[in-house]
């Protein structure tokens, strides 16, 4: 398999076919990329609404009007529509439920492979937290990290999709409660299918040249 020739023919949506649907089977597949994803030392920091219903989908196009409008057909007619949420904090008892998530999964041989774990993690994690004071600005980089998967996972699948920013993160926060649960929106990905109307998929990619962009040494 030629993985590149997914990221050549993947593009970002620009008009969906509202009368297709993603398969509850390549659904499942998309979760599991969600969950499967890297992250800096495995971190996570992460959560994700998945919504399939129309009435989810107008939850989500709420973060879509005014300014950012030109976004809600795109939500309204995707087939399934995933918003990327980040933790706001990272705290120690975070990191100790993920050690402990790691230990039962059988991570580690011996009590001193996990302590081992927690140290470097929480030692990279502070430098975010304490040294650098960018913690929020870590864990959203770990989302785009899944985003990335996402992206090309679903057009291996020959699912169209399109990463969103274009939306008012605090609509989105206050029609799911995020900020209560410790949360903010970052991304949203409609995916689906796109419509015979969508320009962009008749055009060309256009990227650097492989010499402007790569040194090898």
């Amino acid at each position: 398999m030629n993985i590149a020739h997914f990221a050549q023919q993947r593009y970002s949506t620009k008009a969906f076919d509202s009368n297709r649907r993603i398969s509850a089977e390549n659904v499942q597949q998309i979760k599991d990329l969600i969950r499967l994803s890297p992250s800096s030392v495995n971190s996570q920091p992460w959560h994700f609404i998945l919504a399939s219903t129309d009435e989810g989908k107008q939850r989500i196009a709420k973060a879509t009007q005014g300014r950012f409008s030109f976004n809600e057909r795109k939500v309204l007619d995707a087939s399934h529509v995933l918003v990327l949420c980040t933790k706001t904090s990272i705290d120690d008892d975070y990191l100790l439920n993920l050690l402990a998530k790691e230990d039962k999964d059988g991570r580690f041989a011996t009590e001193d492979d996990k302590q081992g774990m927690h140290n470097g993690r929480s030692y990279f994690v502070n430098i975010h937290r304490a040294d650098l004071n960018d913690a929020q600005e870590w864990m959203a980089k770990q989302v785009y990290l899944n985003a990335g998967t996402v992206l090309l996972g679903t057009a291996a699948m020959g699912i169209d999709a399109v990463p969103i920013e274009g939306f008012d993160a605090t609509v989105m926060d206050a029609e799911f409660g995020l900020n209560d649960q410790g949360l903010t929106s970052v991304l949203i990905i409609p995916m689906g299918y796109h419509s015979e109307e969508d320009f962009n998929a008749k055009l060309p990619k256009s990227r650097w040249d492989e010499a402007d962009v790569i040194t090898e040494c």
